[in-house]
């Protein structure tokens, strides 16, 4: 497991640092000159160039990376040219709110997806399977900030019941985490009665079945634990969609996190800390599903990482 461990870090870093390099040169092949956005467009040529030299922009690519990789591995992420403070204090400042807008999401895209992927299974065919099969089709055809804003026509604008955008109360997570969710919720229910359906066919489930043990061991514990796998893989790689959907789920609700920061500093043309977002999001989604892949262990002993 340690050499596993080893060797799924150092798969890691290099994927973190190929991330590194592919937002680094599509930030700068985005049409608009950054200098220009940020001395403003009525500034003189000169006070431009000096802040293009400011922020290495009069360099080469290549030297332009090596100077922010070098920083990068130290841990500096550089500093923001629209509001002149060091990009990872902002985003760290950031970061909480998005992490429990997609923690909630994801919470409640596991547990509402495989109860009910676990009741379309069990009762295969009947209405209640029809009605779950169609809700998923729904959740997942449905464009993130399309749900965001009827939810905001309806409970905020219409029915006065919910908050349409801002964090300061608690009820304010209510309709983002929904929107949010919608998409992870439908796939992880297709993806559990897909999975249940192929289990609860096996040989040792029928056995069980005959032996006489209570339906409810058989589906709770023989037949839905041996399913969860596949479940747990969809549940982990649905954490980064969550994270990628909350930049315009941030942006519809005016979420203070740092989706909403990132389509900020994209039009200000801010390079620094677009791309500090990004390898934040990165790290975060490398990072889960190395725990995924551990989890797989301890899940199914069958499993063994020699």
């Amino acid at each position: 497991m340690s050499r596993y461990i080893a060797q799924r870090l150092l798969a890691a870093v290099l994927t973190l640092i190929g991330v590194s390099v592919i937002v680094f040169v599509l930030v700068r092949l985005a049409p608009g000159d950054p200098a220009r956005v940020i001395a403003g467009l009525l500034a003189a040529e000169e006070d431009v160039q000096r802040i293009r030299v400011k922020m290495g922009l009069d360099q080469p690519l290549p030297v332009q990376y090596a100077m922010f990789f070098g920083r990068m591995i130290q841990g500096d992420l550089g500093t923001s040219a629209r509001t002149r403070e060091p990009v990872l204090g902002e985003v760290l400042d950031r970061l909480p709110a998005t992490m429990k807008l997609a923690l909630i999401s994801m919470t409640m895209a596991g547990i509402v997806g495989v109860v009910g992927g676990v009741a379309a299974a069990y009762r295969r065919n009947s209405k209640l399977d029809f009605v779950i099969s169609v809700g998923t089709l729904f959740g997942i055809s449905m464009p993130v900030y399309w749900l965001g804003l009827m939810l905001i026509v309806l409970f905020a604008v219409r029915l006065h019941w919910l908050p349409a955008a801002g964090s300061a109360k608690a009820t304010s997570y209510v309709m983002p985490s929904l929107t949010l969710a919608a998409f992870s919720v439908a796939l992880v229910a297709r993806m559990t009665r897909s999975s249940m359906l192929e289990v609860l066919g096996e040989d040792y489930v029928r056995t069980a079945r005959a032996k006489g043990v209570r339906e409810q061991v058989v589906v709770l514990r023989h037949a839905l634990k041996n399913a969860l796998i596949p479940v747990i893989t969809v549940i982990g790689l649905q954490f980064g969609a969550l994270l990628g959907g909350a930049v315009l789920t941030e942006t519809v609700f005016g979420w203070p996190g740092m989706g909403r920061l990132l389509v900020d500093s994209i039009f200000a043309r801010d390079y620094p800390m677009v791309q500090g977002i990004v390898l934040i999001f990165s790290f975060l989604f490398v990072a889960v599903n190395l725990l995924i892949d551990i989890t797989y262990a301890y899940i199914d002993p069958r499993i063994h990482y020699d």
